[in-house]
């Protein structure tokens, strides 16, 4: 039987300062045929210069592209392995990660996507904390997201079959390709092996904009299922009342105006006041449920 081949793919942009440690994770993964392009979005820093240096240990095309999600397009588009790797230029393979995904997909045929666990680090390469990776179950994925991206690889036939990623989410463009998949049938596999380093730091696109992200986070979920589930409503509610309304976790005002920010999202996003929302702000209310410092309970 053929071996499975593996497309590594890392979209960029602006990342020269990791892009580095970054590529040193793929090609020494060791495994035979590897595909590896780089889609760098016409970087003005560094990059380029660091891309040379790996002459043709890999491919790369730098010119402007309409995002993160284009630039994965156009990297899977470019190669041909059967196994899909997508790492992002500041996040970083563990030794082994690939050989040990090729092996659960070529014992498993009927498996569309593997993935492990993984660590959050920070610029240094530092150990921050792990990523809440589980066993796969759609109704967990639809209220958090259970897989860490650079810890997840697919099958080209998902590509072929679901489609390739959407350009309109640019925060959330992973998290709705694999709800895209559950929902459509696609087969995943959890390997409780850590497999990824994904980098957290404050220049992070998602880190900086958590309003921005939690209001896409909606938008897709009402795209998708045609529902917001409420553990999605709430976070809103949390950061629209930090970074828009500026109250703070310790005020008196902060359980009140998350409730208030919790009935305004179930509105806008579902059309509803549902009586699960009602109950579960009543206790907010009622009981003090909301921790300070925290989400809702």
């Amino acid at each position: 039987m053929a071996r499975l081949t593996v497309a590594a793919v890392t979209p960029s942009y602006n990342q020269g300062r990791f892009i580095g440690r970054t590529i040193d994770s793929v090609l020494s993964q060791g495994v035979a045929d590897l595909e590896y392009v780089v889609m760098d979005g016409g970087s003005t820093d560094e990059t380029v210069a660091v891309l040379q240096s790996y002459g043709d240990r890999l491919s790369y095309r730098s010119e402007p592209d309409k995002g993160q999600p284009d630039a994965v397009n156009k990297g899977i588009a470019a190669t041909s392995g059967e196994i899909i790797a997508w790492l992002n230029s500041d996040d970083v393979y563990t030794p082994g990660t690939l050989q040990a995904v090729l092996d659960v997909f070529e014992k498993n045929p009927e498996v569309d996507v593997v993935y492990g666990d993984a660590d959050h680090i920070d610029e240094n390469d530092v150990f921050l904390e792990d990523y809440p990776a589980e066993p796969f179950d759609l109704k967990r994925l639809k209220g958090r997201c259970i897989l860490c991206q650079p810890a997840a690889f697919f099958r080209r036939r998902v590509v072929d079959r679901f489609g390739a990623l959407d350009l309109r989410w640019q925060y959330t463009l992973d998290y709705e390709f694999w709800l895209r998949l559950a929902k459509g049938g696609a087969v995943f596999r959890y390997l409780p092996q850590k497999l990824a380093g994904s980098r957290f730091y404050p220049q992070t696109k998602t880190s900086g904009a958590k309003l921005t992200v939690h209001s896409e986070i909606n938008d897709m979920m009402r795209h998708t299922f045609g529902r917001v589930p409420d553990r999605w409503l709430y976070n809103y509610a949390h950061a629209l009342v930090r970074e828009q309304w500026q109250v703070a976790d310790g005020s008196a005002l902060f359980t009140p105006a998350v409730a208030l920010a919790s009935w305004q999202a179930s509105l806008r996003w579902n059309r509803n006041l549902s009586p699960t929302v009602l109950r579960t702000t009543a206790s907010w209310l009622t009981r003090g449920l909301i921790r300070p410092g925290g989400d809702a309970a």
